[in-house]
């Protein structure tokens, strides 16, 4: 959870998918970013240089690999931030900053490569803009970037949840609370699906 303020929209959004989840019989967990230390990226590239399928581990010790471990070992994952300046905040983007350790850029190498992994675990993306939500989707790219923190984590976006002329505290309609519970009961589903039960669904 991405979000600045308690209780503005993305919370409120992300708490009804997992309410959602819960109906479903998942364990879930919240990971509130703005309670956690992660430093910004010295751009060091130690974590890439390493090799190997698993995530290469950055020298900064700081809440960032309790962080993805959290995420890593979840059945499905909820990724949440608010839209500042045509993209997801920069609390997000630090984290996503720190996870360039999930590629190996061997020195000499042009480009880098993603580590693979067997899982494509399910996930849902949820954001929320002061502007309209049509704007949000076609004009922005806060969905583009959380799309791309999801391929890191080795999971595909199943479901999203793009919220319009957010603003403040203001509460999300009937429908959009409908929305998130709903999506939240179908990803209890696909979890299952992809582990043998719903184990853990963690919020970002």
């Amino acid at each position: 959870m991405g979000s600045y303020r308690d209780g503005g929209a993305v919370d409120e959004a992300i708490a009804g998918v997992l309410a959602g989840a819960r109906d479903g019989g998942a364990q879930t967990d919240v990971i509130r970013l703005k309670d956690m230390n992660v430093e910004f990226c010295t751009n060091c590239r130690a974590c890439t240089l390493q090799p190997g399928v698993d995530r290469g581990t950055c020298l900064i010790h700081d809440d960032q690999d309790q962080i993805l471990r959290s995420l890593d070992g979840a059945d499905a994952i909820v990724l949440g931030a608010p839209v500042n300046f045509g993209d997801v905040n920069a609390l997000t983007r630090r984290l996503l900053e720190r996870m360039v350790g999930f590629a190996h850029w061997p020195e000499g190498a042009k480009a880098p490569v993603p580590r693979e992994s067997g899982t494509n675990k399910p996930a849902v993306l949820v954001t929320a803009s002061a502007a309209p939500s049509v704007l949000t989707r076609t004009l922005m790219r806060p969905l583009r970037t959380l799309k791309q923190m999801a391929k890191l984590l080795h999971a595909k976006p199943t479901g999203t949840l793009v919220i319009g002329l957010a603003g403040g505290n203001k509460a999300l309609t009937e429908r959009q609370r409908r929305k998130a519970r709903g999506l939240g009961r179908r990803l209890a589903r696909q979890a299952a699906q992809h582990a043998p039960r719903p184990k853990h669904i963690a919020a970002l």
